[in-house]
């Protein structure tokens, strides 16, 4: 019999609710009398609850006539520890969590067709059939970050393109300030570090009469993952991938994750506003692409030229021949040369 899949979510009252109560009492000790008559459950539950909590990851010392104390906290990603401290409005403040799910992606895209859940986040330890774009294999262990958010966006279908540069460079800023590293934006949904993928972004969506119905931004982050293990579980094209944090780091993946959602969210309203220019501004400073020449396998077809800007619509913009062309999907198959445009 397979092993049980634990979901939690950011409704689930009982372990936040004591959470927070532990914290809000350190570094001093709360009786399980207090916690009882505060959280309504018995002497019992309020037992059952600590272990449970331990089971995912916190350190919590129990001690006979002084109760609880909380001496450290989960690094999991859990639904209230990503709440707490979340600045967002809309992104992130109903959390769903799997410590193992087949897809976050598939997941959010069941949870489209239900009401109140613009800007719900769907996110897991590991995935076990994560998938990428056109449908390829996304390796997803245990250290990364995998998530999805599911937007309702109230704006024009020729928008829906921009997602992946608008979260490519959120992601980027984020790993900007909160691990002072200098990634590099591959086109068209690639994060990378010292020429490897250390992320990538997937785009599902529906269009009814022109608009957007509904986006699903599916983000994987090799945030502390052995990059080997993932090497050897890629097939087809690859050029490297990298890992955010090496195994040592004390780097904290909820506080990382809060600042890429709040990110996002800024972006977000960027784009509700019309604020484009300054977004591909900021992409283009941050782009590998840019100024090299590339190979791109095309649904049309190869084309190979200078890549030399980005457009409004998240197109890139490639130059051969003496005439510019946008290319809105495709691979890149190689990039070279300077990034001198």
């Amino acid at each position: 019999m397979p092993p049980k899949q634990h979901i939690y979510t950011s409704l689930d009252d009982t372990p936040d609710k004591m959470v927070r109560l532990l914290k809000s009492h350190h570094p001093d000790f709360i009786s399980g009398e207090e916690i009882s008559k505060s959280l309504g459950l018995s002497r019992a539950a309020v037992w059952k609850t600590a272990k449970k909590l331990q089971s995912l990851g916190y350190k919590i010392r129990s001690k006979p006539k002084l109760g609880y104390r909380l001496e450290s906290r989960s690094r999991l990603l859990l639904p209230w520890e990503i709440t707490d401290g979340l600045q967002t409005e809309t992104i992130g403040r109903k959390i769903y969590y799997f410590d193992k799910i087949n897809s976050t992606q598939n997941f959010a895209l069941d949870l489209a067709s239900k009401p109140h859940e613009n800007g719900s986040l769907v996110i897991a330890e590991r995935q076990t059939r994560g998938r990428g774009r056109q449908n390829r294999r996304w390796v997803s262990p245990s250290g990364g970050i995998w998530l999805s958010i599911l937007l309702k966006p109230n704006f024009e279908i020729s928008q829906a393109s921009l997602f992946p540069m608008v979260t490519s460079l959120s992601l980027s800023l984020a790993i900007e300030k909160m691990l002072s590293l200098e990634p590099k934006l591959r086109w068209p949904n690639d994060v990378t570090l010292d020429g490897k993928k250390v992320a990538g972004i997937l785009v599902d969506g529906s269009i009814e009469s022109n608009k957007i119905d509904y986006l699903v931004i599916g983000v994987g982050i090799n945030f502390k993952v052995s990059p080997k293990e993932i090497s050897n579980k890629i097939t087809g094209r690859s050029y490297g991938v990298t890992s955010l944090v090496g195994k040592d780091s004390e780097a904290n993946p909820v506080q990382f994750l809060q600042q890429f959602l709040l990110e996002l969210e800024g972006m977000y309203y960027k784009m509700i506003s019309g604020s484009i220019s300054g977004i591909r501004h900021e992409w283009e400073k941050r782009s590998s692409t840019i100024g090299k020449n590339v190979k791109i396998l095309t649904p049309g077809g190869r084309v190979v030229g200078r890549a030399v800007g980005i457009s409004d619509d998240g197109s890139l913009l490639v130059r051969s021949n003496h005439k510019t062309r946008k290319v809105m999907v495709g691979d890149i198959l190689q990039q070279s040369g300077s990034n001198r445009a």
